[in-house]
């Protein structure tokens, strides 16, 4: 006989069993496991909204409540098809009224409704939510209660709840200005899949005494101990290490290099400005990668002062085809000056800041008709580049740069080539210690914010997500 373990059922639990019993399921199954969304709503509210919504984004839906269900869906399409498991992944989800303020509101929260340890194929002594523990021991352990508990916030929008801002429920990621459903589902999955530990990150202590599977691979890099060999002040200690917290996963920190880097203008020609430079990421556009875009660099001049803002279509006197444009800030939005790049032809955009000061930050701005990088540079980098170009004829530059990442330094890792996770001070309750790091760049699906150039993928070459549950124990 198979050893089922120990298990602990979760605060969310008891909710689950008063909805259970009036569900409604909806099944989606795909190849690799079987994941059922269990609408959870009463009549009317949620998946179950007869408000008239016309298709949207490769969402065929007529009704709010269908393309939300719709969505749901495509994101267990996602995680379907990458992990696998012999028993059926239930997600008993709501849409309930979740904190809010005007200018923010939590979006969505999900996770293991249950915890086992010591069955069978499991390291012993360790904690894992119900839908990894019922994977490694081949049979669902509690086929009367749902893997994953999820809720997401029903009011998002309307007037005091992130005012104006929606889900977007489009499939495609066209989100524009509004949050992409699908990323957010993806991200709350995760956790649901195993993305957390059951150790009680502010107080240090673990559940009935025993650790996650997670804290076997949660690193302090300031005392070399993991939280499953710290004792709870220790752990307490470890979670507020903003940068000395890393992930000692081989599946993870092997995949670094090819996903990870450090965004960066890399200037080759002429040698009197070559090198390196800083760069802040646009929100907007396409992410910048390896081997990025190289080209000719050409500096607009379209004000008196000898500035170049281009808030207003470019002139002919401003040849930027086939060329990475060098811009000023001021008077206009950035991506309304990347787009007005864009449309004269440029490949890539510099923005050299107005005011002085480095790292330089991001440039932020909405816009998904930009098909091209762009990045801001420092005030003294857009100088020293200026003068460079200062004996540019109209049409050639002597300038050669390649916009991009350096691959041989991941952003979002220590120095030792590990993957930080977030580990701020004062430790964020929900968020703490269970995300990477919002360093990391490309931005990862699993940091504590979902980011507006996330795609909808969680594997390799983009994301290091199912990696991660691979580390503990997710394989096939």
């Amino acid at each position: 006989m198979f050893d089922k373990g120990d298990r602990a059922r979760l605060r969310s639990a008891g909710m689950f069993l008063i909805v259970a019993m009036a569900t409604a399921w909806s099944t989606t199954a795909y190849a690799a496991a079987t994941i059922t969304i269990v609408n959870g709503d009463p009549a009317g509210v949620g998946f179950n909204d007869p408000t008239v919504a016309a298709p949207v984004g490769g969402n065929p839906g007529t009704t709010l409540g269908q393309q939300r269900l719709n969505a749901f869906q495509a994101a267990a399409s996602k995680w379907g098809a990458t992990i696998t498991s012999a028993a059926t992944i239930r997600v008993l989800a709501t849409w309930e009224a979740l904190t809010c303020t005007a200018s923010g509101a939590v979006l969505g929260s999900a996770g293991a409704t249950e915890v086992f340890r010591d069955f069978t194929s499991a390291i012993p002594g360790h904690w894992y939510g119900k839908a990894q523990a019922s994977k490694m021991f081949g049979a669902d352990l509690d086929p009367a209660t749902a893997d994953i508990r999820a809720r997401f916030n029903v009011n998002l929008g309307q007037t005091g709840c992130l005012t104006g801002i929606f889900f977007y429920l489009g499939l495609d990621n066209n989100h524009g200005a509004n949050v992409d459903l699908v990323t957010v589902l993806e991200h709350e999955f995760g956790h649901g899949l195993g993305f957390q530990t059951f150790t009680n990150g502010s107080t240090g202590a673990q559940l009935a005494g025993h650790p996650s599977i997670w804290d076997d691979f949660l690193l302090d890099t300031t005392t070399g101990k993991t939280w499953t060999q710290m004792t709870a002040a220790e752990r307490v200690a470890s979670a507020i290490k903003t940068g000395k917290l890393a992930w000692n996963g081989a599946n993870v920190n092997s995949s670094l290099t090819t996903i990870l880097g450090t965004p960066q203008l890399n200037v080759s020609a002429p040698a009197s400005v070559a090198g390196a430079y800083l760069v802040g990421a646009a929100t907007f556009g396409p992410t910048l990668n390896s081997p990025g875009v190289t080209a000719e660099v050409k500096q607009v001049v379209d004000q008196a002062d000898g500035t170049g803002l281009a808030c207003s279509p470019l002139s002919a006197a401003n040849v930027v085809g086939g060329k990475i444009a060098l811009v000023d800030r001021g008077t206009c939005t950035f991506d309304v000056k990347v787009k007005n790049a864009q449309n004269a032809g440029a490949v890539g955009v510099l923005v050299a800041d107005n005011v002085a000061g480095s790292p330089p930050a991001g440039l932020s701005g909405t816009d998904p008709t930009i098909t091209i990088p762009s990045v801001r540079i420092t005030q003294a980098d857009g100088t020293t580049l200026k003068n460079a170009l200062k004996t540019n004829s109209r049409l050639r530059s002597s300038m050669i740069a390649n916009l991009g990442i350096n691959l041989r330094v991941p952003a979002g890792a220590d120095e030792s080539g590990r993957a930080l996770m977030f580990a701020p001070n004062p430790f964020q309750s929900g968020s703490s210690v269970s995300h990477y790091d919002v360093s990391a760049f490309p931005n990862q699906l699993m940091e504590p914010a979902i980011n507006a150039d996330l795609t909808h993928e969680v594997t390799p070459p983009r994301d290091l997500t199912y990696r991660l549950l691979q580390d503990i124990g997710w394989v096939p």
